[in-house]
C-alpha cells in the first residue's frame, strides 16, 4: 500500500528567507495599512510561517504622509489645550 508522508518543516533562524518590501501609502486607509504592514513584519503569508520564529519580511513605507484617515481620528496636531 502507497501511502503519502507529509513532513511539517518549521523554520529557523538560520533558514528563514527574509526580503525587502516596499509598500506605498499614498491614499490608502491607516487601519487597514497598518494591518498589512503588520501581516508582512510576522510573515503570515508564507507557507512556511512558524509562529514562534521571526521570519517576516522587512518593510519600507514610503509616502506615509499622503495616508488617509476616516472616521473621528484626532491627529496629534490638531489637539487643543
Amino acid at each position: 500500500m502507497d501511502t503519502l508522508s507529509y513532513k511539517t518543516i518549521s523554520v529557523n533562524k538560520a533558514t528563514a528567507q527574509k526580503k525587502w518590501v516596499v509598500v506605498d501609502a499614498t491614499d490608502q486607509v491607516m487601519g487597514r495599512l497598518c494591518s498589512k504592514v503588520a501581516k508582512i513584519l510576522r510573515g503570515k503569508y508564507k507557507p512556511s510561517f512558524t509562529p514562534n520564529v521571526d521570519c517576516g519580511d522587512n518593510v519600507i513605507i514610503i509616502n506615509a504622509e499622503k495616508v488617509t484617515m476616516t472616521g473621528n481620528v484626532m491627529l496629534p496636531s490638531s489637539r487643543s489645550f
